[in-house]
């Protein structure tokens, strides 16, 4: 049981809104970051349900000068972290 709920909360996703709102101060437009989905800017990508989008809570932008290595990714992926 407390197994299910730890994995749950990992793979927990929050509104690209609230993301924003977290990340940078002042958040940039709705439209930039759709823009930032489409080039792939964030990682790991978020996901479209319905006209929304859902962003993993622990999920990071990165402008494209240096993404995570496939080692790094599914590390993370897997809640192993170094």
């Amino acid at each position: 049981m407390i197994e299910t709920t730890r994995k749950q909360w990992d793979q927990m996703k929050v509104r690209l809104d609230e993301w924003l709102k977290r990340e940078f101060d002042p958040p940039p437009a709705i439209r930039t970051a759709r823009l930032w989905i489409n080039a792939g800017k964030i990682y790991p990508a978020p996901v479209k349900v319905g006209r929304s989008y859902y962003v993993d809570q622990n999920a990071v932008f990165n402008d494209g000068t240096a993404r995570p290595s496939l080692a790094q990714r599914v590390l993370q992926k897997h809640g192993r972290t170094s």
